[in-house]
């Protein structure tokens, strides 16, 4: 913590927190099961102060995906896929047991720390098959997307995504994201948006 600073003559404390004050980073090894699939993963289990940090919690909208992936595994066999928004990578991890690659994107640092976690816990285990790959994307970051095709030149097949379209300002860069990607692979390229509405009416 940071204070003193002199103005007109009067003496006015300023107090400055270090950005850590707001971030709680006490994840817990939770369980969640979809269909007959368990997985184990560190997340939180409340929101941290700052709302960039939305993703260190498992949302609705990723249960929503979740069980519906869980239900239609044929759409995930052999698939190159990319999440974006991944989080704590929930639905990305489920993916890996099924999928031939799968990249987990987020936009904070902080965020993909756990990220990077869950996948080391996950792909340390004989249940995932996927190459699994946690990269930094900003939507709308168009030399980091370009990295993430350059990494990646088969482009992917399927595109995800679960509760992300929860700040309104952010859903023109998501998909222009979006377009980049169906454009650069092509035909047979699909977009899966899992949303859940919390809004009280």
């Amino acid at each position: 913590m940071e204070s003193a600073m002199q103005s007109g003559g009067d003496e006015d404390d300023i107090i400055c927190l270090d950005e850590s004050f707001f971030i709680n980073d006490d994840y817990q090894l939770t369980t969640f099961k979809y269909g007959d699939e368990v997985l184990q993963l560190f997340c939180l289990q409340s929101a941290s102060t700052d709302y960039d940090l939305t993703g260190q919690l498992v949302w609705p909208g990723a249960e929503l995906l979740n069980n519906y992936l869980s239900n239609n595994k044929q759409i995930l066999h052999g698939r190159s896929i990319i999440e974006l928004g991944s989080g704590v990578g929930v639905t990305g991890i489920l993916c890996s047991r099924f999928c031939r690659e799968i990249v987990l994107t987020d936009h904070n640092d902080e965020v993909i720390k756990v990220l990077k976690k869950n996948i080391d816990v996950h792909s340390s285990g004989t249940v995932s098959h996927a190459d699994s790959f946690a990269e930094k994307l900003e939507w709308g970051n168009n030399s980091q997307l370009k990295e993430i095709l350059q990494r990646h030149p088969g482009g992917f097949d399927l595109i995800l995504g679960a509760d992300i379209c929860f700040q309104h300002s952010s859903i023109p860069l998501l998909f222009d994201t979006v377009v980049q990607l169906l454009l650069f692979k092509g035909r047979g390229c699909k977009f899966l948006l899992a949303y859940v509405s919390r809004a009280r009416t």
